[in-house]
């Protein structure tokens, strides 16, 4: 059971790091001018879904760029199954979810400045 985490922490890593360069260089238009970093990557044990979250500053803009990497779901998975096809059998499903923790963390420190 130990070797099967340790090898979807891997995968998880590597999808992070693929996404990351696909949405900088590959596909930077889904991002709508703003900065969107990929978090973390969740990816079930059969290797089938993964749940990648991102970080969009400005956070204002968080709505449109969460509808843009949706609506570019299909192409988005198939850029990164070109980079994991000699890894895994089969792509996981993607699905992105929003990391609000930075926002959180400036929600928190205007707080303590008042």
């Amino acid at each position: 059971m130990e070797n099967n985490s340790n090898r979807q922490q891997k995968i998880a890593k590597q999808i992070q790091k693929d996404m990351a360069e696909i949405l900088q260089q590959q596909m930077p238009e889904v991002a709508l001018g703003s900065l969107v970093t990929v978090t973390a990557v969740r990816i079930s044990p059969d290797f089938a879904y993964a749940k990648i979250y991102v970080s969009i500053f400005p956070f204002a803009r968080h709505e449109q760029v969460m509808q843009s990497l949706e609506q570019h779901v299909r192409p988005l998975r198939g850029l990164l199954g070109n980079r994991l096809r000699n890894q895994l059998k089969s792509i996981p499903e993607i699905q992105f979810f929003l990391d609000d923790s930075l926002e959180y963390i400036e929600h928190i420190e205007q707080a303590m400045k008042n």
